[in-house]
């Protein structure tokens, strides 16, 4: 059967100050399969069977090598071998599938296997540079003078036998440290770091097929800190629907910590996820679709509550009440939703409502707006609001009941209105308001 085989050397990254952990990238690499392992400081992922999910070999290729950059990663290889990638990848050669393997390895130095360096220098004395002038040496005399381990990695190499290593398994959390190469005086400068680890994440998250709703970010103060400083801060990150959008939490976490301010210089990160939920990604279309797409109003929001603050972004949510005015209610975009569904109101409702219903005038028994007003339906009788107490200014307690019969109205001039008249005791002139107006 065969392989396609990449390795991502972790030992020698784009900025040689900022090291990651090789099994940080492990486990973000299992986002493209499960037959990833750990080879020293190296990360080999073999995803031949893979190539079809993810619409290709060139596909998955972008997908690696983008990812591999975001992590710090600067050299990677492609080959049929895992042990042909590593080599490939030692000596900065990109494609392993640019030939036959042969011809590929033969004019590689001997060093970029290990098992052959080991060696080195008997080899060397032996007259031998290059991976070719191993193999031409005597299999017998080899295998009598150096260990099994040399002609194994070769033969494995060269694909002349089977590979096996011990898959990394993927963690039920993720949770995940990064050293920074300086003391970091302010939050958004925790950003440089920070992005790395929800690269992690977020081949964490595609790997279990899980969306993040909260995520934590703390930071460890430096051993030269004042003794009031602690010993770090965190701050949690809330989004509103579960995403693996790395790009989105990105902005979310830059537009909060804008407004931290640290006690101390910061030099460790740690990124939790704290809340995951399954995730199903949008189904997508045999059709083409033209249309340009925007950014969903979900994420926007997201970012605008993020810079002006919890309370100054709310959403509407409808309540089971009659009374006009208590029909729907303002909370925040992540505050949790009802589950049970909201039973419709019978009858006609105006499309906008006045923030206090205005008084009318009568003739008779006749309301006056702009003239006469012509009854079309009603009465609809709306009572309630017994138990809706608040307080007032005075520190006194009265309850918000409500004994309306509402109508809907024509005017010549304004169209149609929505009016109530207020159930009084008999004998009792009732008056007439103004409420709502249909579009």
């Amino acid at each position: 059967m065969s392989a396609h085989w990449a390795a991502l050397l972790t030992d020698d990254v784009c900025d040689s100050s900022l090291r990651i952990d090789p099994q940080g990238v492990a486990v973000w690499a299992l986002q493209f399969t499960p037959r990833v392992a750990k080879l020293g400081q190296a990360v080999l992922l073999e995803v031949e069977q893979s190539l079809r999910l993810f619409s290709g070999e060139e596909n998955v290729h972008q997908l690696v090598e983008t990812g591999a950059v975001e992590l710090g990663v600067a050299r990677l290889a492609w080959a049929p071998t895992s042990l042909a990638a590593l080599a490939c990848a030692g000596v900065g050669i990109r494609d392993g599938f640019s030939g036959p393997l042969a011809s590929v390895l033969d004019p590689l130095p001997f060093e970029c296997i290990d098992a052959v360096k080991a060696h080195g220098a008997t080899l060397a004395r032996l007259g031998c540079r290059t991976l070719a002038d191993v193999r031409k040496l005597p299999r017998g005399g080899i295998s009598r003078r150096f260990d099994s381990q040399l002609l194994l990695s070769l033969d494995q190499a060269y694909g002349l036998r089977p590979e096996g290593y011990p898959w990394v398994s993927l963690p039920e959390t993720f949770s995940a440290k990064l050293e920074l190469p300086g003391r970091v005086d302010t939050a958004p400068g925790l950003m440089f770091g920070a992005r790395r680890l929800l690269v992690q994440m977020g081949g964490w998250l595609s790997a279990r097929h899980c969306g993040v709703t909260a995520f934590t970010l703390h930071w460890c103060h430096d051993s030269m800190r004042s003794k009031d400083a602690g010993d770090g801060g965190e701050i949690t990150v809330r989004t509103a629907q579960p995403t693996q959008n790395v790009d989105h939490l990105t902005r979310l976490l830059t537009e909060n910590l804008a407004k931290v301010t640290l006690k101390a210089p910061a030099g460790d990160l740690v990124l939790s996820a704290t809340k995951v939920t399954p995730f199903v990604a949008p189904s997508g279309s045999l059709i083409p679709d033209d249309r340009s797409t925007g950014e969903a109003i979900d994420l926007v929001l997201e970012r605008i509550e993020a810079r002006l603050g919890k309370k100054r972004v709310l959403r509407p949510v409808l309540t089971e009440d009659t009374r006009m005015e208590w029909m729907n209610h303002w909370q925040p975009m992540n505050a949790k939703r009802a589950v049970t569904k909201v039973r419709q109101v019978p009858g006609p409702q105006p499309t906008w409502i006045l923030k206090k219903p205005l008084r009318l005038d009568a003739n008779g028994d006749r309301p006056l707006y702009q003239g006469p007003l012509q009854l079309l339906l009603g009465p609809e009788r709306v009572e309630g609001g017994w138990w809706h107490r608040v307080t007032d200014a005075d520190g006194k307690q009265h309850t918000l009941n409500v004994a309306r019969d509402y109508w809907v109205a024509l005017s010549q001039h304004a169209g149609a209105l929505w009016i109530f008249q207020q159930r009084l005791p008999k004998d009792t002139a009732a008056s007439w308001f103004l409420h709502g107006l249909f579009a």
